[in-house]
């Protein structure tokens, strides 16, 4: 009854009749069935990205991720026991954040609740994340405000996230499974996900205006230094080149402020900003605006003049440059992977690497480690792991430091437990994750509670396995000069036969095998015999498509890696449908 009675309702709508509901609720149902070319009495269930999908929106959303993780603990722990889930999602609407209760899971991910779900209008018909995006504005998509049969039990409250630029970045989104009927039920939750927008927005700006003054707003002295409205940051001649969302509104009446003289907007100009420190007292830092009215204001200077910034920055750049070229050689995915760990290396986001045993991750993390600037680092072998230990580690730690957590997926269902409530008692200690599991499985329930993966996870690396990486030669020249010395040098067949291996061990056999070949050695030329017999080959389910890549899309070089025969390689290539690039 209730769902025929809602597809009526729809088609009240598109016969251009009005049913109550918000306006941004009939423009949706209307797109649906006219843009979109939905069906209103289908009941299709939440859609998920696929996991390369997901991993490509979650990178490109690391920075927002980062802006945001405190002010979504902040607020999860503020509807803590109230059955809410937050969801932060990418400007098209794929979910790359999630706090939720871990007794729900399951229902969760069913109602697409969850990591990865794709809430976009066109893909989910009317809902909060996808009216949010459409309108640009907070919105709550209550019950059967949403178009599909499947989302009726839920509520959804928006509210849209905006970068510095004043362009669309993100949403985020609190929802209930089941909440009681009235719409006005979710007003509570509107006014808390609308807050923490503003905080993200904030933190974000903040984090991007450390060379440049910024000016905070309130209507409020006792809130100005605490919890202000809105900020706008500044160039040395007094140009806007960054503002949140309602800086943009206070100050221009929602136009965009980019590029505009502070002297156009407000009763003063840049070399009054220094009258706006923290130094007066709140009530005395009075900021005319344009209509009349008048806020109070907070001046943040640079953190420090602007040409030793410059050279501050240069000479971290000139530390920071080995970081790429020492770890990698001209594989496409590692300098990628690399190029985000450099950027978040100076960051206090917590990281957890990914990549098969022997592929490299303890390294990575001792290279973050070194250019982060941090000062003590302690690694924590999670096998075993106690409550006590993991204290001691910490505690061990003198000023801001790296924690290295090895193996995390070993570590104890009861220290598990605890790690989220130990790392928040030592803000100043930075943790590092390694998993020698794919991201998917170490975000099952079953292997680590949510929170402490979402704790652990501001930013995902995952290092490649060696079989599929396009720079092995130069691996094996950089690991036969540091383990062998700059003298020994390897044969055509010997590297041929190199060249061709699995690797299922990485690095570490790599590396291993090249030991035992400059032993062997009789001079400094290492030969075929020299080298120790590869494991037995079998076949392996593996990335082919990579594999492929790696070798050029030599056919007798890949099979060899694969551990088959080259009719094997061909059988797989024209069963997966692969082509070589041109």
């Amino acid at each position: 009854m209730v769902e025929r009675h809602h597809i009526e309702e729809i088609a009240q709508v598109l016969g251009g009749h009005a049913t109550g509901r918000d306006s941004y609720v009939d423009a949706s149902w209307r797109r649906c069935v006219e843009i979109y070319g939905m069906d209103p009495t289908r009941s299709d269930p939440a859609h998920i990205v696929t996991d390369t999908e997901f991993r490509t929106h979650r990178e490109q959303a690391d920075w927002m991720i980062g802006a945001a993780r405190s002010s979504l603990q902040s607020l999860f722990r503020q509807v803590a026991g109230q059955n809410y889930v937050l969801l932060l999602t990418d400007a098209k609407g794929v979910c790359v954040d999630f706090f939720g209760d871990d007794l729900f899971l399951d229902e969760l991910r069913g109602a697409g609740l969850y990591l990865g779900s794709n809430w976009s209008e066109d893909v989910a018909g009317t809902c909060g994340v996808g009216a949010c995006i459409v309108t640009g504005e907070p919105v709550t998509v209550h019950q059967d405000d949403h178009f599909g049969n499947a989302h009726t039990a839920l509520s959804c409250t928006s509210a849209p996230i905006y970068d510095s630029l004043g362009q669309l970045a993100a949403v985020l989104d609190i929802s209930l499974l089941r909440s009681p009927s009235p719409k006005s039920s979710q007003n509570l939750a509107m006014s808390l996900v609308m807050a923490a927008a503003r905080r993200v927005e904030m933190a974000n700006l903040m984090a991007a205006s450390r060379r440049e003054w910024v000016l905070r707003f309130s209507s409020s002295p006792e809130f100005l230094d605490v919890e202000p409205e809105a900020a706008i940051s500044l160039d040395g001649s007094g140009h806007v080149i960054g503002a949140t969302r309602a800086a943009t509104r206070m100050l221009s009446g929602g136009r965009n402020l980019i590029g505009a003289r502070i002297d156009s907007l407000l009763g003063l100009g840049v070399d009054d900003l220094p009258d706006l420190m923290r130094d007066r007292p709140t009530e005395e830092r009075v900021v005319a605006l344009g209509d009349g009215g008048a806020v109070f204001g907070h001046a943040i200077a640079p953190q420090a003049p602007r040409q030793v910034q410059k050279k501050k920055a240069a000479l971290e750049r000139r530390a920071q440059g080995w970081f790429v070229g020492t770890l990698a050689g001209s594989d496409p995915t590692m300098s990628r992977v690399l190029s985000q760990a450099e950027r978040l290396a100076p960051t206090p986001v917590p990281l957890m690497i990914c990549g098969e045993s022997g592929s490299g991750k303890t390294k990575l993390a001792r290279a973050i480690h070194m250019a982060s600037r941090r000062e003590g680092f302690a690694a924590l072998d999670c096998a075993g792991a106690v409550p006590e230990t993991v204290r001691d580690a910490l505690s061990a730690q003198r000023g801001p430091g790296t924690l290295l957590l090895h193996r995390i997926e070993n570590l104890p269902p009861e220290t598990a437990q605890v790690l989220p409530g130990l790392l928040d008692s030592h803000p100043d200690t930075r943790p590092v994750a390694t998993s020698g599991q794919a991201l998917t499985a170490l975000m099952s329930r079953e292997t680590l509670p949510s929170e402490l993966y979402f704790r652990l996870s501001g930013a995902v690396l995952e290092l490649p396995p060696l079989r599929e990486r396009q720079d092995l030669s130069w691996l094996i020249e950089r690991l036969l000069g540091r383990r062998c010395g700059g003298d020994m040098r390897l044969t055509p067949s010997a590297r041929a036969e190199l060249m061709g291996r699995d690797w299922r061990g990485n690095l570490r056999e790599l590396g291993n095998v090249l030991d035992v070949a400059c032993v062997l050695a009789e001079s400094n030329v290492i030969d075929l015999p020299d080298l120790p017999a590869a494991p037995q080959a079998r076949e392996q389910e593996q990335n082919l498509e990579g594999v492929l890549d790696a070798c050029n899309w030599n056919m007798a070089r890949a099979a060899r890696r694969l551990g088959v025969n080259r009719s094997t390689v061909l059988r797989r290539i024209r069963k997966e449908g692969l082509r070589a690039p041109d």
